[in-house]
């Protein structure tokens, strides 16, 4: 009697089929999920995108072959809506525990590598926290063939129908998660909501069939659990003082305060994005050695008639570059282009951009195609840390800059991660750079790891740069002043550049790996000291001097 109640529910086939919908849906959505869980510590470039694909195929596979002998050995549907509870409960404890694990990972691994230590640490987190809930949903599929396939006649039919709801499962599993849970709720309630889908699968088999009451309801308290202290968790968690956190399609999103500053940041290990000065003060950082660039684009044709330069910010982020330039001059005419509407919204609310000022929601390279407009000056500000948009990097689009400047117009762009290699990420966009524009000329920001470059199609004479200055600048005394002492420095500190033919092309544009090996020197140097640390004092004397 016990054995038939056990399969009543699995009379049909119709619960078989559910359970390879949602299976093929939650594989999905943990592998969208992975991507936001690392982004904020790892980026979200396409190296970090190959290693999350990679170890979730790795671990699909393995449960393939375990899953197909398992069912084998042994076709007992228990089994199977055990893995399932077991898997539940496991991706509910990844909002939880996965950020912890992340960063456990990364230090012992700091303490222990000298290269590459994103791509290892990424990998690493990954094969810890994603690779055995994946492994057990692996086993769902040649599981439910062993059960469903009932005669050899019918056996291509039903396989195929078990592919068809895993794919659209697997569909509906993409959509719902970049387009609604994650903007909507976060990526900790994603991860909830797909692993209670699981949970509740299991939970109506057991129930239906009267077994396994002690697991079922061990890992419903244990999801409960983690659904109460995972959604309370945050990625930053060693931060008490954030004035928001959250998530958009594109972006983990994090502003801090000051008494002096308002600060964004798209990743909780690489630093400022876009800050906000409170007294308008010069920022220190690359947005103060780029507002040249109106400057020279003066220089190259005075303004006798007083026409308001007009500048596009490709990458407006919270408005810092705008703020500044309409804080130290008086006729500019700016407008950006930023593609994440969420940054745009934070912008309004919490670093002072007007909301008529002129920002379109759009890729900055689309942006470029679809309109006539030419610019005095457009400031190309797209890059984060590694993820620099290829699109953004190549002769092509440089190319498109330089169609949609004015004659005596000024490209300025935002280099992080300076680095003086021949073939580093640097030299391979000022090569490309230089092939476009015959005027290229670079400075290094003071006490930071940017470079910015200018490029022009004319050649910049320091006197009428220095006419330029006063013309544009802003009426305001203690501005001027300040505005003088800085940017009329610029000129003497700028570096003529030679390129030396690494072109970057839509068809090969190699930055994500040019990138991950700048900033892996970036962290060797940084962490060179710790290390030492540890070798002398141990771990306690490292906690000791970060605490």
């Amino acid at each position: 009697m016990e054995t038939q109640k056990q399969y009543n529910i699995l009379k049909s086939k119709a619960y078989l089929y559910l359970t390879e919908f949602f299976s093929g849906m939650a594989i999905m959505a943990v592998e969208l999920g992975a991507s936001r869980l690392l982004a904020p510590y790892f980026s979200s470039s396409q190296i970090v995108w190959t290693i999350i694909i990679a170890t979730i195929m790795i671990a699909m596979a393995a449960g393939n072959v375990y899953g197909g002998r398992s069912a084998d050995k042994r076709p007992d549907p228990d089994i199977l809506y055990r893995r399932l509870l077991i898997a539940a409960v496991w991706i509910a404890a990844i909002p939880l525990l996965g950020k912890y694990m992340i960063l456990l990972i990364s230090g012992a691994l700091i303490i222990t590598i000298s290269h590459n230590l994103l791509v290892i640490a990424a990998f690493a987190a990954c094969m810890i926290i994603f690779v055995f809930p994946c492994f057990l949903l692996g086993t769902v599929t040649p599981s439910l063939v062993k059960y469903t396939v009932g005669s050899l006649e019918e056996s291509g039919t039903t396989v195929g129908m078990l592919g068809a709801f895993n794919t659209i499962g697997s569909i509906i599993g993409t959509f719902l998660p970049t387009f609604v849970t994650i903007p909507a709720v976060g990526t900790a309630i994603t991860f909830l909501i797909f692993s209670g889908i699981l949970l509740i699968l299991a939970l109506i088999y057991f129930i239906s069939c009267r077994r396994r009451k002690l697991a079922c309801i061990v890992c419903s308290i244990a999801f409960c659990i983690c659904a109460v202290f995972g959604n309370a968790s945050h990625f930053a968690f060693w931060e008490s003082d954030l004035t928001y956190e959250g998530e958009s399609i594109y972006n983990y999103l994090q502003v801090r305060e000051t008494d002096q500053q308002v600060i964004l940041s798209t990743n909780v290990l690489f630093g400022v994005q876009s800050l906000l000065e409170k007294q308008d003060q010069l920022t220190g950082m690359y947005y103060d050695y780029a507002m040249a660039a109106p400057v020279m684009a003066a220089a190259n044709q005075p303004l006798q008639d007083k026409e308001p330069l007009k500048v596009l910010v490709l990458g407006m982020g919270s408005g810092t570059y705008d703020h500044q330039c309409r804080a130290y001059f008086d006729n500019l005419d700016i407008e950006g282009v930023e593609i994440d509407e969420k940054i745009t919204d934070l912008a309004h609310e919490y670093f002072q951009l007007p909301r008529d000022a002129k920002v379109t929601t759009y890729d900055g390279r689309a942006y470029l195609m679809a309109t006539d407009q030419k610019y005095d000056v457009i400031m190309v500000d797209a890059y984060q840390d590694i993820t620099i948009p290829f699109q953004m990097s190549s002769k092509e689009f440089f190319s498109e800059t330089r169609e949609h400047l004015t004659e005596n117009g000024v490209m300025v762009v935002n280099m992080n991660l300076r680095s003086d290699a021949e073939d580093g990420i640097n030299a391979w966009l000022s090569d490309t750079i230089a092939s476009v524009y015959p005027y290229v000329q670079t400075v290094d920001v003071k006490n930071n790891t940017n470079r910015i470059l200018f490029a022009s199609m004319q050649r910049l004479e320091q006197a009428s740069y220095r006419q330029a200055l006063e013309e544009i600048a802003t009426a305001d005394p203690v501005k001027r002043a300040r505005l003088r002492a800085f940017l009329g420095q610029i000129p003497g500190q700028l570096t003529a550049y030679e390129g030396q033919g690494h072109i970057l092309t839509d068809d090969r544009a190699p930055v994500e790996v040019l990138s991950m090996r700048a900033i892996d020197q970036v962290i060797a140097e940084e962490l060179a000291a710790y290390k030492e640390m540890y070798r002398e004092e141990g771990l306690q004397g490292v906690l000791e001097d970060v605490l």
